[in-house]
């Protein structure tokens, strides 16, 4: 399976795009992303996807520093639930440890290491996307990111040693130098930041010792295995496509960089095929939706990727034993008609 990334991955993607002149919804569409879906920043979405996308929109807006722009506006809750325990690390050390040891959990396609050597620190990345193509955009959003970790525990005042990038130099390197100063390098052997290994013992300002204890326990509650199984990949894939009417079997092969065989095999070996994750996963929501007085039913089928409101009611019924309307009633006064 190819590489996810959280939807996160794509923070400011619409506004960034809009301020450029250009139309963010229809490259998203020409890559196979929802803008819709960007709302939840916690589903995952194709990585290959995202550096097309990138890429395109560099193209597109004539802007090379692109991947930049995005970069600077980003905040430590782009990181997700992982974001509430390095904000308690004691220090910087152990902060990007922490990132880079759990980088899976918010994002598969990167991969980081952090070294000391000769009173210098390095932190190296790279994007494996899982095929030849260009990752310019992607790269340097990722530097650009860990510039702003970094200057988040060491403040704005704070400046690396160096920024490298194995890419040449833009033809305009401004936006570079204004958020990295004068210290960023181009055609250089790895991607990454090199600053003094001292920098990784400075105590981390937003940490509350008391909080500690709590957040490391909170992450042990939500850690994930690297491991991720296709059938929790697919069982997201479906939530997000869903609104978009373009909830298939191909099209979730598509997202995870595969053909559908391969996603029914997987499927099977866990006991499960397409169709029961589907209604698993629309049962679910249609009970959170329903239940909720402010939502429209019309809207609701929308959302669950039906075609049209009687379409939804009719599957409602089957599923419920009976009408959306009659269920949300039920409910009301806690007198819920039991599923078939």
């Amino acid at each position: 399976m190819k590489p996810l990334v959280r939807n996160a991955a794509l923070s400011s993607y619409i506004e960034v795009s809009q301020s450029l002149g250009i139309d963010p919804r229809s490259l998203m569409k020409r890559v196979g992303l929802d803008p819709v879906g960007l709302a939840v920043q916690d589903r995952w979405i194709s990585g290959v996807a995202v550096t097309q996308l990138l890429e395109l929109s560099a193209a597109a807006s004539r802007r090379e520093d692109f991947g930049l722009l995005l970069a600077e506006r980003r905040r430590f809750s782009n990181l997700g639930p992982i974001s509430l325990v390095v904000r308690e690390e004691p220090d910087v050390r152990s902060a990007i440890e922490l990132l880079v040891r759990h980088e899976y959990m918010y994002n598969e396609m990167l991969h980081s290491r952090l070294s000391e050597a000769r009173g210098l620190g390095t932190l190296k990345v790279s994007l494996e996307v899982g095929e030849v193509m260009a990752a310019r955009q992607g790269i340097e959003l990722t530097v650009g990111a860990f510039h702003q970790i970094l200057r988040g525990f060491l403040g704005s005042r704070w400046q690396p040693v160096s920024v490298c990038f194995t890419h040449g130099a833009p033809a305009d390197a401004g936006t570079h130098q204004r958020i990295f100063g004068p210290v960023v390098e181009f055609d250089r052997e790895f991607n990454g930041i090199v600053f003094y290994a001292n920098d990784l013992n400075a105590p981390n300002p937003m940490s509350d010792p008391l909080l500690r204890t709590y957040a490391r326990q909170y992450f042990d509650s939500i850690a994930v295995s690297r491991d991720t199984t296709v059938l929790d990949r697919v069982r997201d894939l479906i939530e997000v496509l869903l609104p978009t009417g373009r909830c298939s079997i191909e099209q979730v092969a598509c997202s995870l960089g595969v053909d559908r065989r391969t996603v029914h095999r997987h499927l099977s070996a866990s006991g499960e095929t397409f169709s029961s994750l589907l209604n698993m996963t629309r049962t679910q929501l249609a009970e959170q939706l329903v239940a909720n007085p402010r939502r429209s039913l019309t809207e609701i089928s929308e959302l669950l990727g039906f075609s049209a409101p009687s379409a939804f009611s009719r599957w409602f019924s089957e599923r419920f034993g009976c009408s959306p309307r009659e269920w949300r009633n039920r409910r009301a006064r806690q007198q819920p008609c039991t599923e078939e």
